[in-house]
C-alpha cells in the first residue's frame, strides 16, 4: 500500500521559507516520480513541482519557479520542497504525490498524502 506523510507546514510571513518533507512507504521509491500538488482556498488542486524517476529532472509551475526547489533523497524514501520567499498566493494545503514511471509532468498522480497546511500572512 502506497503512503506518503507530508510534514513541515506551518505559519509563516511573506518574504519567509519553509521547507516541505515526504515520507514515502509501500513502492519502490527509485522508480516513481515525485510530485508536489496544492490546492487553496476555493480553488482547484493543481501541480506545484516534480521530480522524475531515474534521471531526476524536475519541473515547476510557473508560478513557483526560482522559489521552489524539489528534491529527494532515494535512500530516506523522502522528497522535499524547499519553498523561499513565500507569498499569501502560495497559502495553500500542499500534498505529496506518488506515480510509476519517470517524465513526472505528464503522470497522473493518483497516490497522495493527507496535505499539510501551509499558511502565509502579509
Amino acid at each position: 500500500e502506497v503512503q506518503l506523510v507530508e510534514s513541515g507546514g506551518g505559519l509563516v510571513q511573506a518574504g519567509g521559507s519553509l521547507r516541505l518533507s515526504c515520507v514515502a512507504s509501500g513502492f519502490t521509491f527509485d522508480d516513481y516520480s515525485m510530485g508536489w500538488l496544492r490546492q487553496g482556498p476555493g480553488s482547484e488542486r493543481v501541480a506545484v513541482s516534480c521530480i522524475s524517476s531515474g534521471d531526476g529532472s524536475t519541473h515547476y509551475a510557473e508560478s513557483v519557479k526560482g522559489r521552489f526547489t524539489i528534491s529527494s533523497d532515494n535512500a530516506k524514501n523522502t522528497v522535499y520542497l524547499q519553498m523561499n520567499s513565500l507569498k499569501p498566493e502560495d497559502t495553500a494545503v500542499y500534498y505529496c504525490a506518488a506515480a510509476s514511471g519517470p517524465l513526472c509532468h505528464l503522470l497522473p498522480y493518483g497516490s497522495r498524502g493527507q496535505g499539510t497546511q501551509v499558511t502565509v500572512s502579509s
